[in-house]
C-alpha cells in the first residue's frame, strides 16, 4: 500500500465552477444583440417561425440578469421542429432536446457567438406563453423586476456554483409572478 503523498505546507485548494452565476446590472446593449442574433435566426427559420422573442431577464429595462440573452421561436402550426433543427444547425446550432421541460426545445448556440439560449417551441407552446407573460409583467411592473433583480443579485452570491439551487430558489418567486399575470 502507498502512503498519501502530503500535500505542501500552506498550499490553498481552491475548487471552484467553470462557468458560475454572474448576474450584472442592466446592459443597454442587450436588445441590440437579440435583434443582430434574431436577424440571423429569422433569415434561417423563413416562414418556420411565427414569432421571435427576446424572453428573460435581460429582455426587461433596468432589470439585472445573468449576461445571456434568451431567445424563444415560436414556429408557425404547419412547421415541424425537425425543419427547425436542420435549418438552426446550417447556423451552427446544436439540437440538445426538451432538457426535461416539454414544450420547447434547446439549443446551443454557435461559438464565438454573443452568449445566448436559444429554444424553438412548437404552435401553442404553453412554455413560449409562460415566458410572455413573465418578460411582460416584470416589464409593466418596475418594483416587482427590482426585488427580482435583487433576489436574483443574492442568490447569485449565495449559490455561485450551484446552477440547480440558483434556479430552484428563484422559482417561488417566478411562480407567483406567473400568478400575478395570469399565466401560472
Amino acid at each position: 500500500m502507498v502512503a498519501d503523498t502530503p500535500h505542501p505546507p500552506n498550499t490553498i485548494y481552491l475548487i471552484t465552477m467553470a462557468n458560475p452565476i454572474l448576474v450584472v446590472e442592466y446592459d443597454t446593449q442587450w436588445p441590440g444583440h437579440f435583434l443582430m442574433l434574431r436577424t440571423s435566426i429569422a433569415n434561417a427559420l423563413d416562414h418556420l417561425a411565427a414569432a421571435i422573442e427576446h424572453v428573460g431577464s435581460t429582455a426587461v429595462p433596468s432589470l439585472a440578469a445573468k449576461p445571456i440573452i434568451d431567445i424563444d421561436v415560436l414556429l408557425t402550426p404547419e412547421a415541424s421542429i425537425s425543419a427547425a433543427i436542420d435549418r438552426l444547425a446550417t447556423l451552427g446550432y446544436v439540437h440538445q432536446g426538451d432538457l426535461g421541460i416539454p414544450g420547447r426545445e434547446a439549443f446551443l448556440t454557435p461559438a464565438n457567438s454573443v452568449p445566448h439560449h436559444l429554444y424553438v417551441c412548437p404552435s401553442g407552446s404553453r412554455e413560449f406563453q409562460r415566458h410572455l407573460a413573465f418578460r411582460d409583467y416584470l416589464r409593466t411592473h418596475p418594483h416587482a423586476a427590482a426585488a427580482y433583480g435583487e433576489l436574483k443579485k443574492s442568490l447569485a452570491s449565495h449559490f455561485r456554483d450551484n446552477r440547480s439551487a440558483y434556479t430552484d430558489a428563484k422559482s417561488g418567486f417566478v411562480e407567483d409572478i406567473l400568478s400575478r399575470a395570469g399565466n401560472s
